[in-house]
């Protein structure tokens, strides 16, 4: 302001000087929100409502919330090179991200999350400055964290899919992404992401889907290996075997948070439900501990990645003699159970592992494990720790 026709910003009122910084505060703001395309722009507790067209920024919207980082319409990667992630959640394995977006070709990334509300939570989109900046750096990295089975049929999150050089799926609730996406492009899109030599990665629930059979909590509830004993063909252990097919894992499936969570139980009812056909199949299960990762290379092996906090679990139960009856304990013969190191080579086809840190056997008698230690304490734990999800 010109001093020689008017007064100086501290001679004004108390309330015309708050006013004024009031005004100020807003343009500010809305030059900032403003952001070119490509850029982050702020965000607040409340974002901008999604528009019905193309997004360019951060926003909010009734079937999903978008975070991005980077220009997703930039030109996209030149290569890229097959991958399959899996890790056991608890906490970032640097490696493990940084291979996937190598294995991307530094490219677009996209992040699915899912929710069973509309909540709305600003570490959704944490993980995009990191694919652009420590594990990249990528092109961009486009987050969406579904709010309803609608949004797998939005063609604005289809076309970021069908574009994408690597996809990772976060934690959460498994059962939320068996609900919104089966049968619906959205399931379509991941399948075909391996097929065109993308890599795939997850971590916790991310991981839980991600072998042709899963475990998908669809009661509501985080199956106990105790339960899972006590009633193995009862209601609470819910298995898929129609949901991704991604190659090299044909006869896996999954298991999280394995040793933390004490789920060698639980996996080996798992095998036992999914091979008590007649014939047996020969499927068998993989779990991840906490802060641990491994990957599935295009010449079917697998290796945890180095840097890993923990150990991945295969469970095998090739000639055993499985007993299962409703509402009746568990029983099994012959368990066999490796644990792998970083030097451990898994062999995807057979199930067999090269090098392995610990290979033993267990039996399962009417609900009750027969097994060494570290086994045995691996299988079932009391007490669930208070605020663990």
């Amino acid at each position: 302001m010109d001093r020689a026709v008017g007064t100086s910003f501290l001679d004004q009122p108390l309330r015309a000087r708050l006013c004024a910084l009031l005004v100020l505060t807003s343009v500010l703001y809305a030059a900032h929100s403003e952001a070119a395309p490509g850029q982050e722009p702020a965000m607040t507790a409340q974002p901008i409502a999604c528009p019905s067209g193309p997004l360019t920024q951060n926003c909010r919207g009734e079937d999903f919330d978008y975070f991005v980082s980077g220009d997703p319409r930039a030109p996209r990667s030149g290569t890229t090179r097959f991958g399959i992630i899996l890790m056991g959640g608890g906490g970032y394995v640097e490696g493990a991200y940084r291979s996937l977006a190598e294995r991307a070709g530094r490219g677009h990334i996209v992040v699915l999350r899912a929710t069973a509300d509309h909540s709305f939570d600003l570490d959704d989109g944490k993980l995009g400055p990191l694919f652009l900046g420590a594990w990249g750096p990528a092109i961009s990295c486009q987050t969406f964290t579904f709010h309803s089975r609608a949004a797998a049929f939005d063609p604005r999150v289809i076309a970021a899919l069908r574009r994408a050089d690597g996809v990772f799926l976060a934690g959460g609730d498994q059962s939320n992404y068996v609900r919104y996406w089966k049968a619906t492009p959205v399931q379509a899109a991941l399948n075909a992401l391996v097929k065109r030599a993308a890599p795939i990665g997850g971590t916790s629930a991310g991981l839980a889907i991600l072998g042709h059979y899963s475990y998908t909590a669809l009661d509501g509830g985080s199956l106990e290996s105790k339960v899972a004993f006590a009633d193995p063909l009862g209601s609470a252990v819910t298995l898929e075997d129609d949901f991704l097919h991604l190659r090299g894992l044909e006869n896996v499936i999954t298991d999280t948070h394995f040793s933390a969570r004490s789920r060698l139980g639980r996996l080996i009812v798992f095998v036992a439900r999914i091979n008590r056909g007649q014939p047996a199949q020969r499927v068998y299960g993989v779990g991840v501990d906490e802060r641990t990762a491994v990957t599935v290379e295009a010449d079917g092996t697998a290796r945890v990645v180095v840097g890993s906090e923990g150990s991945a679990w295969v469970v095998t139960l090739v000639g055993a003699k499985i007993i299962l009856t409703r509402g009746l304990p568990f029983s099994t013969t012959h368990v066999q159970i490796v644990q792998m190191a970083p030097s451990s080579v898994l062999r995807l086809r057979s199930g067999l592992v090269e090098h392995p840190a610990l290979a033993s056997t267990a039996r399962i008698e009417a609900g009750t494990a027969i097994a060494d230690e570290p086994l045995k304490s691996l299988m079932m734990r009391d007490k669930v720790p208070p605020g663990e999800e």
